[in-house]
């Protein structure tokens, strides 16, 4: 049932039909955002409403990002072709479309309660059977320690789901953070230790493949929510309909080429070739996160500019148009720097223009914004093409080459 030196490192075919559940729940988080930004209540001035959807959307993308990360670390232990691995895929994946079904409906609809199940039912229930499975195995108290904390906060999940408002949003806030700094701090539990393994030492250039696919997921993303938008809006095929459609394509081919050239093309090798693998791989992950919040935010806003081109801008909306782009840019740059040892300055310059851009931005259409984050986003990927022709291409350089990573911990 375990994973052996000998086992293929690319993704299975089911692990890819997962990916299929995460590409759904995401659109669903990023519909649900889209209609607390601009529902009832646009043109008035309730500026409080706007902020706490982003608050919301952020909260809500921990658990369902974190359902994606546990289940890749799982089938990175396990043998992804044996049948108990799979049926964890597929259950956990069931698990996971609850989960996106019920994300419009979470603070307002009745959704809590199984949006909530679905995340600590999906999480605890395999933990605990594996654990069961795997006997006297080593990694079955890896198992165990991890159900323990995720026992410690299912309570919180569960009573959030009944609870009116911010005392929903605090117990679920409090729970994401249990679940996430355990991971960090390796799941310690008394008598049962503390993690000191990681699934990136066992197969390093199978999770970088991972990562790298839902990146590609969640660029995908802003193509099917545009995609809707324009084919169903009563403005389809009129010029400036078609400009920001356009917008968005070229956006997405952008971040598409800025992660691919060339960090995330050499991602496995770089994680499998480091002294300290497993805390590079830790690191790796994390500014992964950093990534796919970025580009799901970019998803929202390009949303919005289809259905507001010439509309008034509000400043959340700049912040998802702009900081999208940006909070991406972040994360490529950690990036850059976990594999080659190094940041190009070129990553903080298009961070600098994307935040300077906001003040002028704010008096003009949200479509202004859209094509200005765009024209950032080439000249950065131009910068790199011009780079890359005069010089032979860049072998990696893990970072834990001159510094630790063991600080860093992740499942």
């Amino acid at each position: 049932m375990l994973r052996s030196p000998e086992s293929a490192q690319q993704a299975t075919y089911v692990e890819l039909f997962f990916d299929l559940v995460m590409v759904f729940a995401l659109n669903r988080l990023v519909a649900s955002a889209v209609t607390g930004l601009e529902g009832p209540g646009l043109d008035s001035s309730d500026v409080g409403r706007r902020w706490t959807t982003l608050g919301r959307t952020l909260l809500l993308f921990v658990p369902l990002f974190w359902m994606w990360a546990i289940t890749a670390y799982r089938t990175a232990r396990l043998n992804p072709r044996s049948p108990g691995a799979q049926w964890a895929i597929l259950t956990t994946g069931f698990a996971l479309l609850i989960m996106g079904a019920n994300v419009e409906h979470v603070f307002d609809g009745g959704g809590a309660l199984p949006f909530a199940l679905s995340y600590v039912v999906g999480q605890l229930s395999w933990f605990v059977i594996f654990a069961v499975m795997l006997g006297r195995h080593p990694l079955a108290r890896v198992y165990w320690r991890v159900a323990l904390w995720f026992t410690g906060s299912a309570p919180l999940w569960i009573i959030g789901a009944f609870a009116p408002g911010r005392a929903q949003l605090l117990l679920w806030i409090i729970a994401a953070v249990i679940d996430v700094g355990a991971a960090r701090l390796g799941w310690p539990a008394p008598r049962l230790g503390r993690g000191r393994t990681s699934a990136w030492t066992v197969a390093p250039h199978h999770l970088s493949d991972r990562y790298t696919q839902l990146v590609l997921i969640s660029l995908g993303e802003t193509f099917l929510a545009v995609g809707i938008i324009y084919s169903s809006g009563a403005d389809r095929g009129h010029r400036y309909a078609t400009v920001a459609l356009v917008t968005s394509f070229v956006t997405v081919v952008l971040l598409w080429r800025i992660y691919f050239h060339r960090a995330g093309l050499v991602l496995g090798e770089a994680v499998a070739a480091a002294r300290d693998s497993a805390g590079l791989g830790r690191f790796v992950a994390s500014v992964h996160a950093v990534m796919i919040f970025g580009t799901v935010i970019t998803a929202i806003g390009h949303e919005i500019i289809q259905g507001h081109i010439f509309g008034r801008t509000y400043p959340a909306w700049l912040v998802l148009i702009l900081g999208g782009p940006a909070c991406y840019l972040v994360g490529r740059a950690a990036l850059e720097h976990a594999v080659f040892s190094r940041v190009s300055p070129r990553r903080w310059i298009g961070i600098g223009v994307l935040l300077a851009t906001a003040v002028p931005l704010i008096n003009a259409p949200p479509l202004a914004a859209g094509i200005t984050a765009a024209l950032v986003l080439f000249g950065v990927a131009i910068v790199d093409t011009r780079r890359a022709a005069r010089r032979p291409l860049e072998e990696p350089h893990p970072a834990d080459s001159r510094k630790n990573w063991s600080w860093w911990r992740h499942p």
